[in-house]
């Protein structure tokens, strides 16, 4: 199977015996509030999906990231992951100490050991991750909003947020042991915050004929409020599944990350984390990771130029935009379709988006019958 970024999986879930003991000391801590963003990333530290990571990073790994998207120990890694607190809880903290790490539920979801509490620049953060300062991005937006002190420090699971293990739900250690039971040795991982239209699975389909399996991985974490909610977008995924996909050669399973729109450091990081759930290939399409204009066309693909393939240790598959050609009457990409712009039918997820939001039934061309009609209903009945 293929090695995890860094070396191992990190594995910071408390069981048994430890967990109990851990639960009633925690009981007793300082305890900070986690917002879903947050709680979803101290479980992704937890399973080992941002290994090499195993706490929110302290200043030495966040300001080498933003500058050099490396960690301190030089492997690369293009996105911090953090923890924000206020002066108020800042002053009421201390190096060394164990808190409680809390959901928006009240429930203690995890512990922190207390390593460094240090203040850092909103402006410089986003400038370096999104290449913007404009609040219009909601990346920028998301930083503005965060508190003015990062605390750093190992963090350990000590309950399972129902909301994110469920059962189409995987962790890194699973979803290996479910290729491994497929007989799969190479798998290609698809990121998608959409739902999957032609484009995409002419993408899928073409980079499966160069693997044993794929795994659609679509995120279900905090998007922006005009994304297709993640229980829609899964029934139209599970949909195309059953109707066009050969089913032993196809794995769904959700990452329920936070989605940065971070563009081409956002393809990144999806990448470093798809080898960690036991990945050999990753596609990265057009914008990958993007929002409006902010980034080039290819960008999140040539950003991968500056980086050994040894050491990134996942293969990219870097995909042309695909369309449908009415003459060709299929889909394609400039690469094999000789015809102009006059015969092509341009597919996006804003598009699709846009068209259902306004009352309006998406061609074939754009989607799957079938997935339209999941997307169409189930929006009507949720009057979105």
């Amino acid at each position: 199977m293929i090695t995890p970024h860094g070396g191992t999986l990190i594995n910071r879930v408390a069981e048994g015996k430890n967990r109990t003991q851990c639960l009633e000391k925690a009981e007793h801590y300082y305890s900070v509030k986690l917002d879903s963003w947050s709680l979803s990333d101290l479980v992704l530290i937890s399973i080992g999906a941002f290994s090499p990571l195993n706490g929110f990073m302290k200043q030495k790994d966040y300001l080498q990231v933003l500058k050099d998207m490396r960690l301190s120990s030089g492997e690369i890694w293009s996105l911090p992951i953090t923890l924000s607190v206020s002066q108020e809880i800042k002053d009421k903290l201390s190096i060394g100490q164990v808190i409680s790490l809390k959901g928006e539920d009240g429930v203690i979801y995890g512990i922190l050991e207390v390593e460094e509490i240090y203040e850092y620049s909103k402006k410089a953060e986003a400038l370096f991750v999104y290449k913007t300062t404009d609040p219009s991005h909601p990346g920028v937006k998301k930083v503005y909003e965060k508190k003015d002190y990062y605390v750093a420090g190992p963090v350990t699971l000590l309950n399972k947020p129902e909301s994110i293990f469920n059962k189409d739900f995987q962790t890194p250690q699973q979803l290996k042991q479910t290729f491994q039971s497929l007989g799969w040795k190479t798998i290609v991982a698809f990121q998608t915050r959409n739902p999957i239209h032609r484009a995409h699975e002419y993408l899928q389909k073409t980079a499966l004929e160069n693997v044993d399996g794929l795994l659609i991985h679509p995120l279900v974490g905090n998007t922006k409020a005009d994304d297709i909610p993640a229980e829609i977008r899964m029934k139209s995924y599970k949909v195309l599944m059953e109707n066009y996909y050969p089913r032993s050669r196809v794995v769904l399973s959700v990452f329920p990350a936070a989605m940065r729109y971070a563009g081409p450091r956002e393809a990144v990081f999806h990448s470093i984390v798809r080898k960690n759930f036991g990945c050999t290939h990753f596609i990265v399409g057009r914008d990958h990771a993007g929002v409006g204009d902010y980034y080039g066309t290819y960008d999140a693909q040539t950003i991968f130029d500056q980086f050994q393939k040894e050491e990134l240790g996942i293969e990219i598959l870097k995909f042309e935009h695909a369309f449908f050609c009415i003459k060709c009457n299929s889909m394609a990409t400039s690469k094999t379709c000789p015809h102009n712009n006059d015969f092509h039918i341009h597919l996006s997820g804003t598009k699709v988006r846009n068209m259902l939001k306004n009352g309006q039934v998406p061609p074939k061309e754009f989607s799957r019958p079938e997935v339209i009609e999941v997307l169409v209903t189930e929006m009507e009945d949720k009057d979105l």
